[in-house]
């Protein structure tokens, strides 16, 4: 008996041991509150996906609100060194920086968030794909048409800008404001509240989305709107990127559950949940009593003379940097326009 215990302790020790799955957890860094859609409705249901696709090996930790320390605009930079994992960020923190992205940036361009989402990552990876060679691009998407929110009194003509200290996202916007007739405050958008009510800005260049989140609301009273027969005034792009090494590093059935769960259909869904939240925050606004009134699309045509230079100095800016820009900007009008036909 004590020979036969002992060599079945033999064969147990030689016996490969059990193989358990490594958990592998992503730390996803953005810039804005729990309650915004990029955490609640885009980035949570990513994570979500993955853990579920993954039968939990892969799962994520997300730290919103500049958790992991920096500022929004070197969230980019925190994907490409691996101090974050993941990022979310509006890459037009970074002025400059993603020249060839811009163009969707300028006025009168944009139609619905998911129309556009999509027309971005499909220039993207055509055209800009250089641009983000340090990182992995996941997603890129824009926000829906952006208004005007203001403290003291409405936009109703091109006139009352005149003057007007109002928050612009990106240099693209700034220069924009700038043609308008206003005075341009380049600012992040978790710096906009304060700001606005401590009377450093007058108004705000945002979308509807993130007006709650923030609390926008409560200290403004007016928002004035585009007509959303006329193209978007503005909108701002968005990056959802993730750190090379770490998905270089993932096993090669992960990596395909990352790739399946991004690109283009998140893109998509990212916009179109931008479009959804809309209507639900202009309701907000409207129930707190804030005045909203809609600027014409006659009085937007003078608007959109005041602005068509733009769209020369950035073909004229990208030439420089050895692009043919006017190229660039029909074959981004082009993607917007096929898939807003779709």
């Amino acid at each position: 008996m004590k020979r036969l215990l002992a060599s079945l302790l033999v064969a147990l020790a030689v016996l490969p041991a059990p193989s358990f799955a490594e958990e592998i957890i992503l730390r996803v860094h953005h810039f804005l509150p729990t309650n915004s859609t990029a955490h609640a409705k885009i980035l949570g249901p990513w994570c979500d996906k993955l853990a579920k696709d993954s039968g939990g090996r892969l799962k994520c930790q997300i730290y919103p609100s500049m958790q992991l320390g920096g500022t929004p605009g070197q969230l980019y930079d925190q994907a490409r060194d691996g101090v974050a994992d993941v990022i979310w960020t509006l890459l037009g923190y970074t002025a400059g920086r993603f020249p060839l992205i811009e163009v969707f940036e300028l006025p009168f361009m944009m139609t619905t968030a998911e129309a556009t989402s999509r027309a971005v990552w499909d220039y993207a990876q055509t055209y800009a794909a250089a641009e983000f060679k340090d990182v992995k691009p996941l997603a890129f998407h824009v926000h829906e048409p952006g208004y005007f929110f203001l403290a003291k009194r409405p936009v109703t003509q091109l006139a009352d800008l005149k003057g007007l200290k109002l928050r612009a996202p990106t240099r693209i916007t700034n220069k924009m404001l700038a043609a308008l007739g206003a005075i341009p405050v380049g600012m992040p958008v978790p710096q906009v509240t304060e700001s606005l009510s401590k009377g450093v800005i007058d108004g705000a260049l945002l979308p509807y989305e993130v007006v709650p989140s923030i609390k926008v609301h409560e200290v403004t009273r007016f928002a004035s709107e585009t007509d959303p027969k006329v193209p978007g005034l503005y909108t701002s792009v968005f990056m959802v990127a993730m750190n090379k090494a770490k998905y270089e590093s993932l096993p090669a059935d992960l990596k395909k559950i990352v790739d399946a769960n991004s690109g283009i259909g998140l893109s998509a869904t990212a916009g179109r949940l931008y479009d959804e939240a809309a209507p639900v925050s202009r309701k907000l606004v409207q129930e707190r009593g804030n005045q909203i009134n809609v600027i014409p699309a006659a009085e937007l045509e003078k608007w959109k003379q005041a602005t068509d230079r733009l769209d020369d100095e950035w073909v004229a800016d990208v030439g420089k940097r050895g692009h043919n820009g006017k190229a660039l900007l029909d074959a981004a009008r082009e993607a917007i326009a096929r898939h807003s036909r779709k």
